[in-house]
């Protein structure tokens, strides 16, 4: 992220109204999955662990969604000792930015959760990048938790890709949660702390603002 940060605060001040059009368009309207679990009968909560580019905005999108009750950034697909922002950054560790979101599923499904990941969120056909970041830690995944969270996961997928929902195959990879490792305290709630950083405002806040626009049903203030 950072090394990015520059060129853009540098260039793209310019054409923040350009840069957020494009974002905009860039939302893609999906259909429900076809399977999912049913909402439960009573209160809960449950963790999704998602990764698809710079974390802030993925905990940025979810912080806004019902039923969610917390998004954190971290990581996960690699070891608890390479578990820090500048080391992930290599793009060495097998770590993603990932976001740990916990939810009520007797507000919202698992299979909900990633019609925003999917629509909204990030493109789940960019491999190992999102907007201007680049490098496996910045790849499309799921971090299932268990087989239904699995099977969902991969019937939204092949869904999607039948359809052909978006111009190019999904890359989003399905792979089991071994762990997740809460990122540094400068990084949580970023979006809320910084909300006018050209990064932030080019990349991120037309992510929330698709959400609001395209999921109405699914969309809280903070």
């Amino acid at each position: 992220m950072y090394k990015y940060f520059v060129w853009i605060s540098a260039i793209l001040l310019m054409t923040t109204t350009f840069s957020c059009s494009l974002a905009n368009a860039s939302a893609t309207v999906i259909p429900d999955p076809a399977v999912q679990l049913p909402l439960a009968t009573v209160p809960g909560q449950e963790t999704a662990v998602l990764a698809g580019g710079c974390f802030w905005g993925i905990e940025a999108v979810f912080d806004h969604v019902k039923g969610v009750t917390s998004a954190k950034s971290g990581y996960s697909g690699g070891a608890a000792s390479t578990a820090q922002y500048d080391r992930v950054s290599s793009g060495r560790t097998g770590h993603a930015e990932a976001v740990q979101v916990t939810f009520d599923p007797s507000q919202v499904s698992y299979g909900q959760l990633l019609k925003v990941f999917f629509s909204v969120a990030h493109d789940p056909t960019e491999l190992n990048r999102q907007g201007p970041d680049h490098g496996t830690q910045y790849r499309s995944a799921i971090f299932y938790a268990n087989e239904e969270q699995r099977r969902v996961a991969l019937a939204y997928i092949d869904q999607l890709n039948e359809a052909k929902v978006f111009p190019r195959p999904i890359v989003t990879q399905v792979v089991p949660l071994e762990a997740f490792y809460e990122a540094e305290s400068y990084h949580q709630d970023y979006l809320a702390h910084h909300p006018n950083e050209p990064y932030i405002v080019i990349n991120d806040l037309p992510k929330v603002e698709n959400l609001r626009k395209q999921l109405p049903e699914l969309y809280k203030t903070r």
